[in-house]
């Protein structure tokens, strides 16, 4: 079922004319609640591969593409365009972009590791231990324009998947709590 097809109905004039038309109440918005979120029983850790798509993942984890609008709620993805990993094609012309073509290489920051390790470990892309310095610290990283933007990359190439038994209770909540 499509994502919209869950929000009530409201009365909006579209051209100003007095021809009010009946169309999903998209301001409405439901904040899934933190002790969901954070039940780990519920969900399963997925790596988005390169070209994945929200809707190819709700098709191969849900069996339906409509239910990509879960996928990206159960991860806080409000913006599918930039908080989803882009395409290696799209992420190098991001780059060029956001930095000017022959800028991607750059120097974006220095960083040097704390003493205490890594804070939140998630793996060999566990970056929490590194602090930005200026470059006159003692023998200090160069992290590169690219490099500090393939970390965000990877960052949102990790998601969580909601066990599929768990799928129609969450449908009728959200439903529950976008019509309430």
């Amino acid at each position: 079922m499509a994502y919209f097809s869950h929000f009530p109905l409201m009365a909006y004039d579209v051209a100003g004319d007095k021809n009010y038309k009946l169309l999903p109440n998209i301001i409405k918005r439901v904040k899934l609640r933190s002790g969901l979120r954070s039940g780990s029983f519920l969900f399963d850790d997925y790596d988005v591969k390169d070209g994945e798509r929200p809707e190819d993942v709700a098709f191969k984890w849900f069996g339906d593409a409509q239910l990509h609008w879960v996928i990206l709620m159960t991860n806080n993805i409000t913006d599918r365009y930039y908080q989803w990993p882009l395409t290696q094609p799209q992420f190098q012309e991001y780059l060029k972009d956001k930095y000017g073509a022959g800028n991607e290489d750059a120097v974006h920051h220095y960083e040097i590791p704390q003493s205490s390790g890594p804070t939140s470990g998630s793996g060999p892309s566990d970056y929490s231990h590194m602090v930005e310095c200026n470059s006159d610290e003692d023998n200090p990283s160069i992290i590169s324009n690219r490099d500090y933007e393939q970390r965000i990359q990877d960052k949102y190439r990790q998601i969580r998947l909601l066990d599929p038994k768990y799928l129609n209770t969450f449908v009728e909540e959200f439903d529950n709590l976008i019509k309430g």
